[in-house]
């Protein structure tokens, strides 16, 4: 049975109709042997199934030579050379390496052309002839770009002007009127802040439709904590408008986050409690408006309430409003009261400048008399610049870069006397991202405030968690300093990361005449759980003149939630 069974499979192979099929062989060759050597870099199919094939791979041979400027190439009938074997020959002729093209500079911009040709006059451009295609491809991408979506490139009047260069006529065909944008339609968030469309991404109806520029502002959503891009913008083209839609989602933007932090006090070798409470309510009236509350108490006996309201573009105009309140209490020494109002202009949706006004009341709560201690009022006109860059595909540190600076000048008054006064903040932030998991977080931090002379109650305080880790909450009191925060980061996973603390602080107190630097070491780590982000931070704090104490380390707890 076996033996039978071979023999029928021997049999439909030795008789099988495929058995009969035979392969035909191409050759191909130029004029003479350097044109042989251009037809065999080619790399064109020599085996071929049939004679319709073998036919076709010599028009496709043709084809490709005229791309590279071989447009008098001439092929010469197919010869036979045997039953498997064909052979024909195809005559280059003359190659032409560029081609000047004259344009209508009144249609096409010289400028538009930069990009295209290094060669460009104000008749003609002149490109290499094997990058018609797609140089031409390009331009008319552009043209289409710059609100005629339907228009079409083609040359005439191609001639010969010597043995390597053409010359033709690059005719435009659009009879249409550039397109405008009549409709804005937004999907997935439909109560969208309007105002942000015409102001923050300066996309409004009426614009002339720039496809390319669109996209480009679009991905500005990702600079926005409270909606995000769904996906790239499309159009809708009818005879008589043309309407863009718009793809965002809202997101949780609203923030609420404290910390605890504890540690020995030096004079009672008892354990403290410090921490504070930090709500944000952001866009929740659907107007992109933001509002800040905080209260925080520390071991310093120290008390401070803020409040901060940012309206943006009111009216439907470019302006935005931002109002502030702080209250500053230090045990029962004084209390300091400042109003901050400020007119902004968002430039772009990455700066922003503003102009302002703080005015600063304070009062000396003691009955006795104190020479660093008085009671004065102040008022300063500020003028500021801000700038913010997001990575929100990162979901622990969705911050890139920060960056602001504010000046202000003006004048404290007391009951005796007025003093001229200026100053000076900056607060800077980096992340340097090494790779996927390894990243470097840089910020600087500083204030100066430059007068003739100075009461304790309008120092700066610094200190804590958020500026100098290791020491205790708004401890340390100066007229200027400059705060240098460093992390090296390491992501775990997407949602855990640990990190070092460095940080490196000058402080100079024109009071007290001390110049000091500090200096504050440790470890952290985060974790982003349902709950929010939580924060652990252990640092310890000293100064260039004393050494390290564990006693006198902080620990620094923190949760973020967003809702």
């Amino acid at each position: 049975m076996k033996k039978f069974t071979f023999l029928l499979l021997f049999i439909y192979i030795i008789f099988s109709p495929k058995s009969f099929g035979q392969n035909l062989w191409l050759n191909m060759k130029g004029a003479n042997s350097d044109e042989t050597k251009t037809v065999d870099s080619l790399n064109y199919q020599k085996r071929h199934i049939d004679f319709k094939s073998l036919t076709a791979e010599v028009n496709t041979t043709q084809q490709t030579l005229y791309k590279l400027g071989y447009i008098e190439n001439e092929a010469y009938p197919i010869k036979k050379v045997n039953d498997s074997t064909f052979s024909v020959k195809i005559a280059l002729k003359r190659k032409f390496n560029s081609i000047q093209i004259y344009y209508d500079n009144t249609t096409l911009a010289p400028s538009m052309l930069k990009s295209f040709s290094k060669r460009i006059t104000n008749d003609y451009f002149e490109i290499p002839f094997h990058q018609i295609e797609a140089i031409l491809g390009g331009i008319n991408q552009d043209i289409s770009e710059k609100g005629l979506p339907f228009s079409k490139l083609r040359l005439s009047e191609i001639e010969v002007k010597n043995n390597r260069t053409l010359h033709a006529q690059l005719v435009v065909d659009s009879n249409q009127k550039p397109r405008t944008i009549d409709d804005i339609t937004i999907r997935g968030y439909e109560k969208f802040p309007r105002s942000f469309l015409k102001h923050y991404l300066k996309i409004k109806p009426g614009q002339v439709f720039y496809l390319s520029t669109i996209k480009r502002k679009t991905e500005q959503l990702a600079n926005l904590n409270f909606a995000e891009q769904l996906k790239s913008p499309e159009v809708l083209f009818s005879k008589d408008s043309t309407i863009l839609y718009v793809y965002t989602k809202k997101t949780n933007s609203n923030a609420f986050d404290g910390f605890l932090g504890f540690g020995t006090n030096e004079d009672s070798n008892k354990l403290e409690f410090d921490g504070y409470l930090n709500l944000n309510l952001t866009n929740n009236l659907n107007f992109g408006e933001s509002f800040r509350l905080l209260y925080k108490s520390d071991e310093n006996d120290q008390k401070t309430f803020e409040s901060n309201i940012t309206m943006p573009y009111i009216f439907n105009s470019p302006i935005g409003i931002e109002l502030a309140l702080r209250i500053f209490k230090k045990d029962s020494s004084f209390t300091t009261t400042n109003q901050t109002a400020k007119i902004n202009y968002q430039i772009n949706p990455k700066h922003r400048i503003a102009l302002g006004i703080t005015s600063s009341e304070s009062s000396y709560l003691q009955s006795t008399t104190s020479l660093t201690l008085r009671d004065y009022n102040s008022n300063f006109f500020t003028i500021s610049h801000q700038y913010n860059n997001l990575q929100a595909s990162n979901l622990l540190f969705p911050v890139k870069s920060h960056f602001n600076i504010e000046i202000g000048t003006g004048k404290r008054k007391t009951e005796s006397d007025s003093e001229k006064q200026t100053l000076l903040t900056l607060n800077a932030s980096n992340i340097f991202n090494l790779n996927a998991k390894n990243s470097i977080y840089l910020r600087t931090t500083g204030s100066y405030l430059q007068s003739d002379n100075y009461f304790k109650n309008e120092l700066f305080r610094f200190g804590g968690i958020n500026s100098i880790r290791g020491f205790e909450e708004n401890s340390l009191f100066a007229s200027l300093f400059g705060i240098i925060n460093t992390e090296y980061r390491y992501q775990l996973a997407n949602t855990v990361y640990i990190h070092t603390i460095f940080d490196a602080a000058y402080f100079d107190n024109k009071i007290t005449s001390v110049q000091q630097k500090l200096f504050g070491f440790g470890f952290g780590f985060g974790l982003l759980t349902k709950a929010g982000l939580f924060k652990l931070n252990y640092a310890n704090g000293k100064n260039e003149n004393s050494n390290f104490k564990l006693s006198d380390s902080k620990v620094h707890l923190s949760l973020t939630a967003y809702f």
